[in-house]
């Protein structure tokens, strides 16, 4: 399974505006209502990504966080991605804001599948060079087409 195909037009925000985490973080969940069954799913959701949240912060440096979460209430894996036209304080743990942020949700009956995505985001992200090229774009297609391309430099044969 790629990121790329988790993301979609709806799921990922370009120049994103965000007054708090909490706002982004419900930014990014709300654009997966169409990927799931019920707003009461939706709702379980946004709980699951807000209580990880609170055991530690997904701000893993870098100008990166990665809210995530694993949950009853979804069958498969589900992915948003929001690029801040500012920069937002995520309680970081290099203390410094993110502009980028990728949303995982996944089931928990696939554990290691949602560990090998969220290994798979931090090696992507982990490229000076992609957070740069993501960075400089200003629509959801760009930074789709970024995506599909590094994930098929990296890990396509």
């Amino acid at each position: 399974m790629n990121l790329f195909s988790l993301l979609d037009e709806i799921t990922v925000l370009p120049n994103h505006i965000a007054g708090s985490k909490k706002e982004l973080i419900n930014a990014l969940v709300d654009t997966l209502k169409n990927k799931v069954d019920s707003n009461e799913q939706l709702e379980d959701v946004r709980k699951a990504v807000f209580e990880r949240e609170e055991i530690m912060s997904t701000g893993v440096g870098k100008g990166l966080a990665i809210p995530h979460a694993k949950t009853k209430a979804v069958s498969e894996n589900h992915a948003a991605f929001a690029l801040l036209k500012d920069p937002l304080d995520f309680d970081s743990i290099d203390n410094e804001p993110v502009r980028l942020v990728f949303l995982l949700v996944g089931p928990e009956s696939k554990n290691s599948q949602h560990i090998k995505l969220l290994s798979r985001i931090s090696r992507l992200m982990n490229s000076g060079s992609f957070r740069e090229k993501i960075l400089a774009c200003t629509s959801s297609d760009e930074i789709l087409e970024a995506f599909r391309m590094e994930e098929e430099k990296y890990f396509v044969n």
